[in-house]
């Protein structure tokens, strides 16, 4: 198995999130308000599995070792890219909880806020899984021997085999201060 079969499998799986989450954005904007529980489980979906597990698969193995290859302009070009849109999902993500925050105070103005950043993020996933999927993953692996790549699955998969526990850490932790 190739290294980028479990980020092309985290694909069609953020891919299924962005389908609900634009059902959910179809609700907010013709009732005009916002369910709170289906913005945390969105931004939750978003920030542990699509930025922390599958982004984090990307930057703190993949992009790494890329880093130690001599790239193509065009790919290093692609790879800082790809970092950049990562950061910009944060920030939006960030900006989405902020809204929903604003809303539950009483705030309705912010409905327009929780549209706009779920609708960017509706927009960006899809381009941004594009990018990956058709013209970087494939041709980065020319850069890897077979051994590389088969030793970059098998810390994807330790990554993985770890995540669940780093963030269920964080969930007691929180809990365990009077912040949950």
């Amino acid at each position: 198995m190739k290294p980028i079969g479990p980020l092309m499998w985290e694909h069609r799986l953020i891919e299924r999130m962005i389908r609900a989450v634009k059902v959910e954005i179809e609700r907010i904007a013709r009732e005009n308000t916002v369910n709170p529980v289906a913005v945390d489980v969105a931004v939750d979906f978003i920030r542990t599995y699509a930025d922390r597990t599958h982004h984090g698969k990307e930057e703190d193995i993949l992009f790494r070792e890329m880093k130690k290859k001599k790239l193509t302009p065009e790919h290093a070009r692609i790879m800082d890219e790809l970092i950049e849109e990562h950061r910009e999902g944060r920030k939006t993500v960030a900006r989405l909880v902020a809204a929903k925050e604003q809303y539950l105070k009483g705030d309705t103005a912010a409905v327009a806020t929780v549209i706009e950043c779920l609708r960017w993020l509706t927009e960006f996933y899809p381009k941004h899984i594009a990018k990956e999927d058709k013209g970087f993953f494939y041709p980065i692996l020319a850069y890897f021997s077979e051994a590389e790549q088969k030793a970059m699955l098998e810390e994807f998969f330790e990554f993985d085999r770890k995540m669940i526990h780093e963030k269920y850490n964080r969930v007691v932790d929180a809990f365990d201060t009077g912040r949950p």
